[in-house]
């Protein structure tokens, strides 16, 4: 398949990218490779896959100096005009769109990037692959939908209006938008809620990347919520197993669907939405403890109290993603921990 990939230059979608490349799909990736974290981290991931940085320009397609089936395109989603042309020219049967302003504290000092990104370019996305016979759109949302909800374990069938940042209302509004887009004109569309994912070439501003760095140079990591946290974390490989399996798998509409007792996670429509984790929460004190002994050195612990927009616990239930596309993660967090520990130790030459 020809397969669209827009966050290359991201964690996940570095990681989706090498998958099928290796697979042997017909691949381009797209990213605009901002400033929200370390470019030079980005580059990196890019020049795994035989993209240099001084080949890239804007919005012309680099072919991969490693890989006949790969080409990266330095491109924005919030410029309509630009991307309709990529999609007119490269003819995509599948896209997934990764591509996104990330991070929940990010969302509390700079709103107008999340409305930007999230909202007018997945927009774009949608007119792109509505016009353009895309046959299924996948597209990250994520598990901070849940906001206030306290149901756990956080099931897909459950309601989930009361968001706690603007990055989770940006999220669920994807889900909306996708789910007209399937009604209204009969594009597939499947949402993936992610659930704390982590490992090698992770992102900087996750916590796992921050604790490494903070321990490794004898500073102290901010505990927050007096350490009394549970994240349902993900290793980025079952994670690009679910997608893989999400990408193969088109929606073609639920026909028990009921407009009386509405299910959130289904329609009429071809459309779908899957919790992507782990199915087993993590204390975050057991997450710290992991790490140490993978870095074999202990950390300094700052606790403080839980910052606005986090919520003290993520638990993904998977059965619907179990049962319709036989996924089941199976990375324990200690073996997880310590990819991520080897890598970044290689990579920083720690």
């Amino acid at each position: 398949m020809k397969i669209l990939i827009t966050g290359t230059a991201g964690f996940i979608g570095f990681h989706l990218a090498d998958y099928l490349i290796k697979r042997g799909d017909d691949v381009i990736g797209l990213d605009n490779i901002n400033d929200y974290y370390d470019q030079q981290l980005k580059y990196g991931r890019l020049a795994e896959h035989g993209i240099r940085k001084e080949n890239i320009q804007e919005y012309r397609p680099v072919q991969s100096k490693t890989h006949n089936n790969y080409q990266f395109i330095k491109a924005d989603l919030t410029q309509k005009t630009e991307l309709n042309t990529i999609f007119k020219t490269e003819k995509f049967d599948i896209v997934c769109n990764l591509a996104a302003q990330a991070g929940v504290r990010y969302s509390l000092t700079h709103p107008e990037s999340y409305i930007k990104n999230n909202i007018d370019g997945f927009l774009n996305i949608l007119e792109a692959s509505r016009h353009h016979t895309v046959k299924h759109l996948v597209y990250a949302s994520s598990s901070s939908v849940y906001g206030l909800n306290e149901t756990m374990p956080f099931s897909t069938h459950d309601n989930v209006d009361h968001p706690i940042s603007l990055y989770a209302a940006s999220k669920k509004s994807n889900e909306l938008m996708a789910h007209c887009y399937s009604h209204l004109y009969g594009l597939p569309t499947t949402g993936l809620r992610f659930f704390t994912v982590y490992g090698p070439w992770g992102r900087p501003d996750m916590a796992l990347f921050i604790f490494t760095k903070a321990i490794l140079e004898g500073k102290p990591i901010d505990v927050f919520n007096n350490g009394d946290m549970k994240r349902d974390f993900t290793f980025i490989d079952d994670i690009i197993e679910g997608v893989v399996r999400s990408i193969d798998t088109i929606p073609s509409g639920n026909p028990q669907w009921s407009g009386k007792k509405p299910d959130p996670s289904s329609s009429p429509a071809p459309y779908s939405v899957y919790n992507i984790g782990n199915s087993s929460p993590v204390q975050l004190m057991d997450y710290i403890l992991a790490l140490e002994s993978a870095l074999e050195k202990k950390a300094v612990k700052n606790f403080l109290p839980i910052q606005p927009g986090d919520v003290p616990a993520t638990w993904a239930d998977t059965t619907d993603m179990e049962t319709d596309l036989g996924y089941k993660p199976n990375t324990d967090i200690k073996t997880g921990i310590q990819k991520f520990v080897d890598w970044y130790t290689s990579f920083y030459g720690e």
